[in-house]
């Protein structure tokens, strides 16, 4: 009986083989890194806004505090987007003419709140608070990076779970006082940079202050705060 396939088939398949795995594995390598990529997360792309709001003419420049507008930020898991009447406080003694707060006093007539884009945004699964986060010792700057140099507001991290895990699986390398969670300029301990506690302790290296404000501050284990329902609720 005449040979059905040529001796060069057991190649041929064997390299199909071979290509189709190789094809697989580079489509889901690059699945990956797009969804990792800022056309995926927006990291590092400012958004476009009804008001092109500085943080840094604000924060730098004017020194307001964080807290002045993001009014629920210690006591609830949304940090909260400020009222119009919160701009007007200042709005209405200075820039009253401005072109570019007519959005702003627009809104404040009618009543209309304003529909500002979400810059630094979790899926809907992902549980989040801000107020757990601030009160264990976690700075404005380690999720949100440089606001007070921000001209306009985009997204410092990605915020996906692989960089979340990288603070829970070592908070030590994070935590701060909680006297400084809202202060922008602050830079962690080493020996030309000492931090003080409340006690009187000194410490002049980040791990060592960071491991005895985990005890101060009652943070759980790393097991705990690694656990899947302690984000996805």
């Amino acid at each position: 009986m005449a040979q059905v396939f040529h001796r060069s088939a057991n190649t041929i398949a064997r390299a199909s083989i071979i290509g189709v795995v190789l094809l697989v594995s580079v489509l889901l390598w690059a699945a990956l890194e797009m969804q990792r990529s800022p056309y995926a997360t927006y990291q590092d792309i400012a958004q476009a806004q009804p008001v092109p709001f500085s943080h840094q003419h604000h924060v730098s420049g004017d020194g307001i505090d964080c807290r002045y507008c993001h009014t629920s930020v210690e006591t609830s898991s949304f940090a909260g987007i400020p009222p119009t009447k919160t701009c007007m406080n200042c709005h209405s003694q200075i820039w009253t003419n401005a072109p570019l707060l007519e959005p702003v006093r627009e809104s404040y007539r009618t009543g209309k709140s304003l529909m500002w884009t979400r810059v630094n945004y979790l899926p809907d699964f992902v549980y989040f608070d801000h107020s757990i986060h601030i009160n264990k010792g976690v700075g404005c700057a380690s999720c949100h990076g440089p606001v007070d140099k921000m001209p306009l507001m985009y997204e410092a991290n990605s915020l996906q779970m692989e960089w979340c895990l990288n603070c829970h699986r070592a908070p030590e390398k994070f935590l701060r006082p909680r006297d400084q969670v809202f202060n922008m300029k602050y830079e962690q301990p080493s020996s030309n940079n000492p931090v003080k506690l409340a006690d009187g302790s000194v410490f002049t290296d980040q791990i060592a202050l960071g491991t005895a404000l985990k005890h101060l501050y009652n943070v759980r284990s790393v097991e705990g705060i690694t656990s899947c329902n302690t984000c996805h609720r």
